[in-house]
């Protein structure tokens, strides 16, 4: 009697084994979706920063973004081919780091809140997050957690390299008077 439990079980847990591998209809719509999300959701940030831009009538800022995602996109591809790093879901075009989802969408992100602030860069931190969570959720699991980092170092680090905090006043007029004296004040910022 012992001896046939003992073989059931080993005839039958490479079969339960297998049947893990396979997803549900429900979990399959479900990373389907989460996967698409992404893809329209990775340019959110960068639509927003270029919205906010037009509506600030911000030139400079123009100029910092367009070298900022430039530089993101350039060196993403670069980075792509240079290492060729197989995909985790075993497929062999390679290409896996850093991923560009990811990349795009931090960098669109941390313009926001290097060049605008925090009220901006929160919400885009929130959406890019998510973007960074459909790569690697997504029905094909794209990306590995290294790709997802090498994604957000490019995005937030490009940014950087550009990108300076808009100033809106760039001069400020001050007067202030008390016995007897008086003060006129006068500062620049550049």
């Amino acid at each position: 009697m012992k001896r046939i439990f003992f073989l059931l079980i080993m005839v039958t847990t490479p079969l339960v084994m297998l049947a893990q591998d396979f997803d549900s209809p429900s979990e399959i719509r479900r990373e389907t979706n989460l996967e698409l999300a992404g893809d329209y959701l990775q340019h959110l940030p960068a639509l927003t920063s270029l919205v906010v831009i037009i509506a600030e009538k911000d030139k400079k800022g123009f100029w910092q973004f367009t070298k900022s995602y430039g530089t993101t996109l350039g060196l993403t591809y670069i980075l792509k081919y240079a290492i060729d790093k197989p995909r985790p879901d075993g497929r062999t075009d390679g290409k896996a780091f850093p991923s560009g989802h990811t990349s795009v969408a931090f960098s669109g992100a941390s313009f926001l809140q290097r060049r605008y602030g925090w009220g901006y860069g929160i919400p885009a931190y929130a959406v890019a997050g998510f973007v960074a969570y459909s790569r690697i959720e997504g029905i094909n699991d794209r990306h590995d957690g290294w790709d997802i980092l090498g994604g957000i170092v490019v995005g937030i680090g490009s940014t950087y390299l550009f990108t300076t905090p808009y100033q809106r006043e760039h001069f400020e007029l001050t007067f202030n008077s008390g016995e007897g004296n008086y003060m006129l004040g006068f500062k620049y910022k550049f």
